[in-house]
C-alpha cells in the first residue's frame, strides 16, 4: 500500500496507523475503480468531438460472435438490456489496431488498400502482418520496459546507462523471440549475474529491491512487494508487510484482510538469501558500479529489527527467525528459495488472472479489474464467490477467469493472446454510439473506449505523418533512433532537450516516482499548436508528404489525401467542402502551398488525432 522507496523521515519515525494509505485518505483509496471509470467516460466524450456521424446501435443478441470473449461480453450486455455500438468501419479499426498493435499510424496507401479489398479475411490478415511487424516489437518493449520500471538512476539506487541498456534489450529479445510472459517473471525473480550484461540482464529485476536506509529486512519486503504487485497484481502485498491486514484492508480487500503480517514476511523470507555486491573495480572499468546478483548458501527472515522503513520486526514467542512459505502452504524442497518462489509463482493462477486483466486494459483501455495491482484472489473465482456484503471484483468474472485459462494454456503467448483479443467483435465495436450513453454503461464495453495516444505515439505519428524523420543517438546504443518508441526510458533523449520537453508535456513519467498518465491538459494543445517540433513538420520546405500534396492537380484530392495522412480516413463530406473553399482562396502555388500548411497544422491539433479510438 505505500511504496519503499521511501522518505528520509521514514528512518527516524515509525510507521503507524496514521502512515497507512488506505487510513490516511480512505475515500481517495477507495475509489480508484470509479476515477478510472470516469476517466474513460471523459476521454470517450472528448475523443469523439468529430464530425464524422454517429453509429447505430445493435442488439447485443444480433452481434456476431467470433471468440468466447464475444459471448461472455454481448451475454451480459444482453442481461442489462444494453445495446451495443455496431462495428467499426474499415478505418476505424485500421488504425486502431495499428496503433494498438505498433504504436504507429498506417500511411494513406495502407489506408486505401486496406479499405478497397473485397477480402473477407482482410482484418484477421492485417493483424497477423501487424504481430510481426518490427513496430510490434518497438511497442511491446516500451510496454514491459514501463512495467518493470528499467530507468538508468531510480530513487533507491543508480542502475546507470549499461544497466538499462542491458535490461532494455533483454526485454527487446524477450519480445522479438516470443518468450512466454510467465518465462520472462519467472527469469527476472531468478536473476543472476551482473546487470550491465545483456545475457544476465535479468539480474536488473532484484537489484531494483534495493532498499536505503533500513536493515537488510526492508530490501526482502521491497522485492516481495514489486514482484507480487506485477506479477500477481496483489498491490497489498505492501501494506501487509507493514501490518496485518485485519484493520486495515477490511473495506479493501477480503482476501488481504485476513492475511497477517508473518504470513506476508513468509513470502518475502524466499528471497532472504540474494546477494546482490556493488563490483569493486576502478572507474576505468566497464563494470565500475555494477552489481553482481547471486545467492548465499544460507540465510534467513530474521526479526527483531526497530529501525528503518517498516514498522519493527517483533519477535513474537521468541520466534527469531522466518523461514520460507507461499501462500497455501508451499515450502522450498531445496536451499535455492528464490527458484523455488517462482516455480509457485508460475504455476499461481493469479499470475494468469494478473496478465489477462492487464493485457485487456491495454487493450480496451479498461481493466476488468481496476486498478490492475488490486486484485483480490477472494473475490475472483466465480464458482465460489464471497458471502454478502462482498461481491465478486471483475466486471465480468466468467469472462476474467476464461481470458486466465486461455492464456496459462497457450504457454502465456502475448501474441496469441491479444490476437484472440483483437480478432473478438468485442474489440472490434465501433467508438461511436447511437443513442443515450449513460456513464453506467461504462463497464459493460458496449463500444470501444478511445484512448489518449502514449507522448511516443504522438511524437512518431507526428514524424510518421510529415515524413520529417528526426534521430536521436543514446548512450550506448550503436546506432541512431528514428522513433520515440525506441527509446530506452522516458527520460531520453537527453541530448536533445526540446523534444525530451515535448514528450514530457504528454505525461510520459518516469518509471520510478511518477507513472505514465493518458490525461489531457491544456499545456499539450498548446505545445501542439505552438511548439517547433511540429511547427517546423508541417513546413512545405521540409516535410516531403506536403509536398507530395501540393502536386495533386485538385484541391479535392488534396483535401483527401491530408485527411488520410493525418487521420488515417477520409473526410466527411462537410470536411471536405470545408478544405476544399479554403484551398480555393489560393491565387498562386506558393499561397497554396501555405494553406496546405495550416491545413495540416489544423488536422493535427485536431482532438481526434490525439486518440486511439
Amino acid at each position: 500500500m505505500r511504496r519503499n522507496r521511501l522518505i528520509l523521515l521514514a528512518s527516524v519515525l515509525q510507521l503507524g496507523a496514521a502512515d497507512c494509505t488506505f487510513r490516511r485518505d480512505t475515500d481517495e483509496y477507495l475509489g480508484r475503480q470509479a476515477r478510472a471509470q470516469r476517466e474513460v467516460y471523459q476521454a470517450t466524450k472528448v475523443a469523439l468531438r468529430v464530425a464524422q456521424a454517429g453509429g447505430r446501435t445493435v442488439r447485443a443478441q444480433e452481434m456476431p460472435r467470433r471468440t468466447f470473449i464475444d459471448d461472455y461480453i454481448f451475454d451480459k450486455l444482453a442481461e442489462r438490456n444494453i445495446p451495443s455500438a455496431p462495428l467499426a468501419g474499415d478505418e476505424e479499426f485500421l488504425r486502431r489496431v495499428t496503433l494498438d498493435l505498433t504504436g504507429r499510424i498506417p500511411s494513406p496507401a495502407d489506408v486505401r488498400a486496406f479499405v478497397g479489398s473485397a477480402d473477407t479475411d482482410k482484418r484477421d490478415k492485417l493483424v497477423e502482418k501487424l504481430l510481426a511487424s518490427p513496430a510490434f516489437v518497438d511497442k511491446w518493449t516500451m510496454y514491459f520496459g514501463d512495467l518493470l520500471k528499467n530507468n538508468a538512476f531510480p530513487s533507491n539506487f543508480d542502475r546507470q546507462q549499461q544497466g538499462r541498456n542491458a535490461f532494455h534489450e533483454w526485454i527487446r529479445n524477450s519480445v522479438a523471440q516470443d518468450n512466454s510472459i510467465k518465462n520472462i517473471a519467472q527469469d527476472l525473480v531468478m536473476g543472476i549475474g551482473n546487470h550491465f550484461d545483456s545475457p544476465t540482464a535479468a539480474a536488473n529485476w532484484p537489484i531494483a529491491s534495493k532498499t536505503p536506509m533500513g536493515p537488510i529486512q526492508d530490501t526482502y519486503d521491497t522485492m516481495l512487494a514489486m514482484t507480487a504487485s506485477t506479477f500477481l497484481g496483489l498491490g497489498e502485498m505492501d501494506c501487509l508487510l507493514c501490518h496485518n491486514g485485519r484493520g486495515h484492508l477490511d473495506q479493501v480487500n477480503l482476501w488481504g484482510s485476513k492475511v497477517t503480517r508473518n504470513e506476508a514476511w513468509r513470502m518475502a523470507a524466499f528471497f532472504s538469501r540474494l546477494n546482490m555486491p556493488q563490483r569493486n573495480v576502478a572507474a576505468t572499468d566497464r563494470y565500475y558500479r555494477s552489481f553482481d546478483v547471486n545467492d548465499r548458501t544460507s540465510g534467513s527472515y530474521d526479526l527483531g529489527t526497530n529501525w528503518g522503513n517498516r514498522p519493527d520486526r517483533a519477535v513474537v514467542n521468541n520466534v527469531r527467525t522466518i523461514t520460507p512459505e507461499y501462500f497455501g502452504g508451499k515450502t522450498p524442497t531445496d536451499g535455492n528459495w528464490r527458484k523455488a518462489f517462482a516455480e509457485f509463482m508460475g504455476n499461481d493462477p493469479m499470475l494468469a488472472r494478473n496478465f489477462a486483466n492487464r493485457l485487456w486494459k491495454e487493450m480496451f483501455n479498461l481493466a476488468l479489474v481496476e486498478p490492475v495491482d488490486s486484485l483480490d484472489p477472494a473475490r475472483l473465482d466465480p464458482k465460489n464467490p464471497p458471502e454478502a456484503p462482498w461481491t465478486l471484483q471483475a466486471t465480468h468474472p466468467e469472462l476474467l477467469e476464461q481470458l486466465a485459462r486461455f492464456l496459462a494454456a497457450y504457454d502465456y503467448n502475448l501474441r496469441g493472446y491479444l490476437r484472440t483479443i483483437v480478432q473478438s467483435t468485442a474489440y472490434q465495436l465501433s467508438s461511436r454510439y447511437d443513442g443515450e450513453w449513460k456513464y453506467e454503461y461504462v463497464n459493460s464495453f458496449a463500444r470501444h473506449y478511445p484512448r489518449r495516444l502514449m507522448a511516443e505515439e504522438i511524437h512518431d505519428a507526428i514524424v510518421t505523418s510529415t515524413g520529417v524523420a528526426t534521430y536521436y543517438r543514446v548512450t550506448g546504443f550503436d546506432k541512431q533512433l528514428e522513433y520515440a518508441m525506441q527509446l530506452p526510458e522516458p527520460a531520453e533523449p537527453r541530448v536533445d532537450g526540446a523534444a525530451a520537453t515535448f514528450l514530457n508535456f504528454f505525461l510520459r513519467g518516469n518509471r520510478d516516482s511518477q507513472p505514465r498518465s493518458g490525461s489531457l491538459s491544456v499545456l499539450q494543445q498548446m505545445n501542439l499548436m505552438n511548439d517547433n517540433f511540429v511547427a517546423y513538420r508541417v513546413k512545405m520546405v521540409t516535410s516531403p508528404v506536403l509536398g507530395a500534396v501540393a502536386k495533386l492537380a485538385t484541391n479535392e484530392e488534396a483535401a483527401d489525401e491530408l485527411h488520410l495522412i493525418f487521420l488515417s480516413r477520409m473526410p466527411t463530406a462537410k470536411e471536405k467542402q470545408l478544405a476544399v473553399e479554403y484551398l480555393n482562396k489560393a491565387a498562386n502555388a506558393a499561397e497554396r502551398g501555405n494553406l496546405i500548411e495550416d491545413l495540416a497544422w489544423a488536422l493535427v491539433n485536431k482532438p481526434e488525432f490525439l486518440f486511439s479510438y
